[in-house]
């Protein structure tokens, strides 16, 4: 154990849960409401919510997940920069109109616009489900950020206490979220992101030097690569093409299907704070840029990382001093316990709004309702952390955002179609989810949960994203069927929404 390092990690560990803490008094408003606990008013403005929404998108996914991936297999691991490149255009286009609508509605959730859209308590119910289940293993992946950094700050004992250090951490994140709600994580992102920008900056500048330039950097990672059992390196080869599409133009249509990024979309004050949000988020991805690369240069600084999540923490012990090896520890901690707590918002938010008061208690009033959301929170962080201590020696902690994606993008037909037209019929879309999300699970699980998956059509074989398979099946499902039941006149239900309440104010 480094004691410099575990003490500057402490003392910014210490100074973020104080802010949390007082996030339940930063623009105050009534808690006991669940849009001000859980939206945190609707009234974040463009820096605020240029924070939050990056404190969802860049997670220990980024941190982590990434490098970690492209230590173990090279080029493929790129996929994670062009597709949010993809993503911020589409985003551009229709979070404004969600906002807008949901603004108008009292929407919480993309549930609540599923119910009211096509009159259908299923279809909302399916969207409300396959939400909170693709947030499990996305929180799940933060706390593997948390654990691997613990270990490599040497808390890593044996028998009942070595999970102890990443339980309190729990903790601490449960406590300042029930309290603060949105405003917790929101008000602790301006820390996080500052330390990230930091340490990323110092280390881009710092390890290439130390490793005799980026040229040998490259240089090294393609030899090691290429030596491996399984070959790769740092440029594709034509039969990881369709994989690397895919898989990021599968990443891109599903990101902010997930509850917590559209929760710090529906958090902005106006469209126009969304719209400028999606321009300048692009600059996050400079940041992952330079955060890819260090894959590679653990590989060049020769390192043996027992597990390729452990990469970046070892990369940071081994090239830097013990303190700067503590504040980048906490930059990555912070940077996964901000999306953590805004996660299990949206999750809790999902279960409150369209299962509790749907199916259990629709006469509940507006601060049972908030109370509810908050109890449910902890739940749902409780079981993420179950689900993390239960597993080791996980090889890709990518492969739970990845599997996550598949689910979650199940939803894209009825939530953004769903939008712009009612062409489609709730039967159809909800026959289409279920065939998507039968897909989404069946082609993971029968291939070792790896996200690629290779299907034989004739002499081809198409090495797709799980994902993106699921999603063509679910939108064949959808199409066929929704002449088949307007044809034999099931009722289509009466859309609620109204042509007004999709237009933004003057």
């Amino acid at each position: 154990m480094s004691w410099p390092a575990i003490a500057v990690f402490l003392a910014l560990f210490a100074l973020v849960s104080v802010l949390g803490f007082l996030g339940a008094y930063w623009k105050r408003g009534n808690l006991e409401l669940l849009h001000e606990w859980a939206l945190g008013g609707r009234q974040f403005g463009s820096l605020i919510a240029w924070f939050l929404i990056g404190g969802d998108l860049y997670t220990a996914y980024t941190f982590v997940a990434v490098p970690g991936l492209v230590y173990g297999t090279g080029a493929l691991a790129f996929y994670a920069l062009p597709y949010t490149a993809i993503a911020f255009p589409l985003v551009f286009v229709f979070a404004p109109r969600f906002w807008t609508l949901a603004r108008n509605r009292g929407y919480i959730t993309y549930a609540d616009f599923a119910r009211e859209r096509y009159d259908s308590r299923s279809l909302s119910l399916a969207v409300a489900i396959t939400g909170i289940l693709a947030t499990m293993p996305y929180i799940a992946l933060q706390l593997i950020g948390i654990q691997v950094v613990l270990k490599a700050l040497g808390f890593a004992g044996s028998g009942p206490w070595q999970d102890l250090p990443i339980i309190i951490a729990f903790v601490i994140l449960a406590a300042y979220t029930y309290r603060g709600g949105l405003r917790a994580p929101a008000l602790v992102a301006f820390v996080k992101d500052t330390l990230i920008y930091l340490t990323v900056i110092v280390a881009a500048i710092v390890l290439p030097a130390k490793l005799g330039g980026w040229g040998h950097v490259f240089s090294a990672a393609q030899s090691a690569l290429a030596a491996r059992p399984t070959p790769s390196g740092i440029l594709l080869t034509p039969v990881q093409y369709s994989a690397f599409i895919t898989l990021a133009l599968g990443s891109a249509l599903a990101i902010f299907m997930y509850p917590h990024n559209i929760t710090g979309v529906l958090s902005a004050k106006s469209p126009a704070v969304i719209r400028r949000n999606t321009i300048a988020l692009p600059i996050y991805s400079l940041l992952l840029a330079v955060l890819a690369t260090f894959g590679y240069m653990a590989i060049a600084a020769g390192l043996k990382p027992a597990s390729s999540n452990e990469t970046v923490p070892q990369l940071l012990a081994a090239m830097f001093p013990p303190w700067f090896f503590g504040f980048g520890s906490a930059a990555i901690v912070i940077g996964a316990l901000v999306p953590a707590a805004i996660m299990s918002i949206a999750a809790a938010n999902l279960f409150t709004r369209n299962i509790y008061r749907e199916y259990i208690n629709p006469s509940c009033s507006a601060q049972r309702e908030s109370t509810n959301a908050k109890l449910a929170s902890l739940v749902i962080k409780l079981g993420a952390l179950v689900f993390v201590l239960g597993l080791r020696n996980i090889e890709y902690a990518i492969n739970f955002q990845l599997l996550a994606g598949g689910w979650i993008l199940q939803t894209f037909p009825t939530l953004i179609f769903g939008l712009y037209t009612r062409w489609f019929h709730r039967r159809a879309l909800l026959a289409g989810w279920l065939v998507g999300m039968a897909v989404a699970t069946y082609m993971p699980a029968t291939n070792g949960f790896h996200p690629v998956y290779a299907l034989a059509l004739g002499s081809s074989v198409l090495h797709w994203y799980v994902a993106f398979f699921a999603l063509v099946a679910n939108l064949i499902v959808a199409t066929l069927l929704t002449p088949v039941f307007d044809a034999i006149k099931v009722a289509r239900g009466a859309d609620k929404t109204q042509p007004a309440d999709y237009l933004e104010a003057a």
